[in-house]
């Protein structure tokens, strides 16, 4: 429980300088406490820098050390002369190497989730996905319609397409609310090595709006990704990803 301040100023929240552990992550660690216990509520204003430095008792260098981590886990925004707020559930992909939802999530401090919606095993897939995966037109392909999340909330449907003959056996491995990739690389060994990803805008339809909780039509991401390792092509999956909780940055520079 938060310590009141006493008299003489004590901070609210003491630090211990002794455990080794740097004052900065130590306050990152009890913000996100305090993010996680709903203290504050998304699109809230969160207390100035000198309002915090008074109540952990460190200078503004420590705090704002602390401030930029949440802000670059995608906990907190910063507005240029309004304050630090509380950033809602969105997930901001970009500039990442190539991971899986469930890795992106962990790494802005977010639970992924997820809920298996159908499995199939098709003999004969779409055009595209048989020569995306260079594959023969009737080569068995496992189909995973799943349900992600983040946060207990929904972010997307994904449908993901892998050869049954690269991983003999996924038509009953236990893929439900788990990593794919952490389940391909226990059970065979893989180790992505890269991805091409084609993102477009589009309405979300009709008999995916009930899973997202959204209205038809609203906006949303439709994702292709191609995942490669280093035999070629394993996986094309196709997601819908919700527009008001997913979003993607790119970072430009000059060659």
């Amino acid at each position: 429980m938060a310590m009141t301040v006493t008299d003489r100023g004590a901070p609210r929240y003491p630090l211990d300088p002794s455990s080794g552990v740097p004052l900065y992550l130590q306050v990152e660690r009890s913000l996100q406490h305090r993010l996680e216990q709903g203290e504050w509520k998304y699109g809230e204003q969160v207390p100035t820098e000198g309002e915090m430095c008074r109540d952990y008792g460190v200078s503004r260098v420590t705090m704002r050390q602390a401030l930029a981590r949440l802000v670059d886990r995608g906990l907190l925004t910063r507005e240029r002369g309004r304050g630090t707020f509380v950033r809602d559930t969105s997930l901001t992909a970009g500039g990442r190497g190539v991971t899986s939802f469930t890795t992106e999530l962990a790494q802005l401090g977010m639970d992924a989730g997820g809920r298996l919606l159908s499995r199939r095993v098709l003999t004969a897939v779409e055009a595209d996905v048989a020569e995306a995966l260079q594959l023969e037109a009737k080569a068995p392909v496992v189909e995973l319609h799943r349900l992600r999340t983040g946060a207990g909330q929904p972010m997307g449907v994904q449908t993901s397409h892998l050869p049954l003959q690269r991983f003999p056996g996924l038509d009953v491995l236990d893929v439900d609310d788990h990593s794919l990739y952490a389940t391909l690389r226990q059970h065979y060994g893989l180790v992505p090595t890269e991805a091409v990803e084609t993102f477009t805008v589009s309405g979300v339809p009709a008999d995916i709006a009930p899973l997202l909780e959204v209205q038809p039509d609203a906006h949303a991401f439709h994702v292709e990704r191609l995942t490669l390792d280093a035999h070629g092509p394993f996986e094309y999956v196709r997601s819908i990803m919700r527009g008001d909780r997913y979003r993607v940055r790119l970072v430009l520079r000059e060659p």
